[in-house]
C-alpha cells in the first residue's frame, strides 16, 4: 500500500513498514489545509493530531484507511469517511499510562505547589513559609470520572498514594473492572453529581461525544466543594470553560488542564487562553499521550492496524455502521468451486436484498466451505429455493438477526 504519515511516527516503524512492502510518504509537518493536496494517491493514512476534515475526505482518490495513532478521532471527519467507504481505526488504551502518569504529576503539582516553587526560585525568591502550606494526598477522596483503561490505570497510582477512590455504578461495566475497583475499596456513587459533592479531586477520562460536550457544566460545578481540585487530560470541549472561571473565583478550585477547547491544532502557535493563564490553574501543552513509552506501544498497534487490514481483518474500527433490525442471516454450505458465491449473490440481487456483510469460511481439506451473508430485508422461500437448486450447494438455511 501507500501510505502517507502525517504526523510524527518513529523511524523504527517507518522502517518495520518497508520491510512489510508498503511505500511510505513521511510527511510530519503537514497542516489541515495543505493535506488535501497530499492524500492523493495514497491508500491509507496516518494521523496523530492532524485534522482530517472533508476537504481531506473529498481530495481523497485511493484513500481506504484512516488510522488515527490514539484513542480519539474527534479530529478526523469520520461520517464523510463512511460516505467515501473509508475504514477509520484507532490505537485505544496504548497511551493509557502516559496519559495517568501526566494526571498524577498534575495532582502532585497542585498539592505541592511545584510550578510555583520553581518560578519563585527562578527568580531569587526564598519562600519556604509559603510553600510548606499543603494538604497532602494520602486519605483524600479521588472521584475519577471514566473508568476506561486511563481512569483505571490513574486510580492504580492514586491507591499507591493511599488516596480513597470514588467512581460511578455502572451495571453495563465490565466485570473484570467491577472486581478491580472492589479490590481497590473503591466507594461506587450513583451519579456524576454525588462524586463531585464527595471528592476532594475530581479527574476526568472521558471520550469526546455529545453526551460528554460540557459535562463541566455550571450544574456540576455548584456540587462541587470549595477547594477542589479539577483535573482534565481528556478532552478540552468536556469542559465550560467560562463556567468553570466562574466557579475558580467563587470556590477557589484548582484546576490541572492538559487540553483546552480552542487549542491550536499545530505543534507550535501563539495561544491566549483565560483559562490556561490563570493563577489557579496549572496547565500543559496536550502532551498526556506523548511519552517514548506511549509513542512505541501506538506505533506497534498502528502497524497492526495495517497488517489485520491486508489480511481482511479490521481492528477497533470507529465507522462501521450497525446491522438495521430486519437483517437476516443467509448461511450457504457449498462445494469449494469458483462462481458458487456469485450465483448465490445474483439470486439475492434478483430478491432485491442488499448484502450488509458476508464472509466465505473454508473447512480443513479445502474441498467445501461455508459462506454467512448478512442481507437487509427478508429472505423469502422462492429465493432459498432458487440458491439451493445451484450446482455445488449443499445446504441452505435462513435465521432473522
Amino acid at each position: 500500500m501507500r501510505i502517507l504519515i502525517a504526523d510524527k511516527f518513529s523511524e523504527k516503524h517507518l522502517a518495520r513498514l518497508g520491510d512489510l512492502g508498503h511505500e511510505c510518504s513521511y510527511q510530519p509537518g503537514l497542516k489541515a489545509e495543505n493535506l488535501p493536496t497530499a492524500v492523493a494517491g495514497h491508500n491509507a493514512l496516518i494521523v496523530r493530531s492532524t485534522r482530517v476534515n472533508e476537504d481531506t475526505i473529498g481530495a481523497a482518490d485511493r484513500l481506504a484507511l484512516i488510522i488515527r495513532a490514539g484513542a480519539g478521532v474527534n479530529t478526523i471527519a469520520v461520517d464523510a469517511a463512511a460516505d467515501r467507504a473509508i475504514f477509520v481505526c484507532n490505537t485505544p488504551g496504548k497511551n493509557a499510562i502516559a496519559v495517568a502518569e501526566l494526571a498524577m504529576g498534575l495532582i502532585l503539582a497542585i498539592d505541592r505547589n511545584i510550578p510555583d516553587n520553581v518560578i519563585d526560585l527562578r527568580n531569587s525568591r526564598w519562600n519556604k513559609k509559603k510553600y510548606s502550606q499543603t494538604r497532602g494526598l494520602a486519605g483524600r477522596s479521588l472521584g475519577i470520572v471514566g473508568m476506561g483503561s486511563i481512569g483505571m490505570a490513574l486510580a492504580r497510582r492514586a491507591r499507591a498514594f493511599d488516596m480513597n477512590l470514588i467512581a460511578i455504578e455502572r451495571p453495563d461495566r465490565r466485570k473484570k473492572t467491577t472486581r478491580d475497583l472492589g479490590k481497590m475499596d473503591c466507594k461506587m456513587v450513583p451519579n456524576i453529581e454525588t462524586l463531585a459533592a464527595d471528592s476532594d479531586i475530581i479527574s476526568f477520562h472521558v471520550p469526546a461525544t455529545p453526551e460528554t460536550k460540557g459535562l463541566v457544566s455550571r450544574r456540576l460545578l455548584t456540587a462541587v466543594r470549595p477547594g477542589t481540585v479539577i483535573i482534565n487530560t481528556a478532552r478540552g470541549n468536556i469542559i465550560d470553560e467560562e463556567a468553570l472561571l466562574d466557579a475558580i473565583s467563587e470556590k477557589d478550585l484548582r484546576v490541572g488542564l492538559d487540553v483546552y477547547g480552542d487549542e491550536p491544532g499545530v505543534g507550535e502557535a501563539e495561544y491566549t487562553s483565560a483559562l490556561a493563564q490563570h493563577p489557579n490553574v496549572y496547565g500543559t501543552h496536550h502532551i498526556g499521550a506523548s511519552t517514548e513509552q506511549a509513542q512505541e506501544a501506538i506505533a506497534d498497534a498502528v502497524l497492526e492496524v495495517i497488517t489485520a487490514y491486508e489480511s481482511g481483518t479490521l481492528l477497533n474500527c470507529v465507522n462501521l455502521g450497525e446491522a438495521q433490525g430486519s437483517a437476516m442471516t443467509v448461511t450457504i454450505r457449498h462445494r469449494n468451486r469458483v462462481g458458487v458465491l456469485a450465483a448465490a449473490l445474483t439470486a439475492l440481487r434478483e430478491a432485491g436484498l442488499n448484502v450488509e456483510h458476508m464472509e466465505n469460511f473454508v473447512l480443513a481439506g479445502r474441498n467445501a466451505a461455508s459462506a454467512v451473508i448478512h442481507v437487509v430485508g427478508t429472505v423469502g422461500t422462492e429465493t432459498v429455493r432458487q440458491i439451493e437448486a445451484l450446482e455445488n450447494v449443499m445446504a441452505v438455511s435462513v435465521a432473522r438477526r
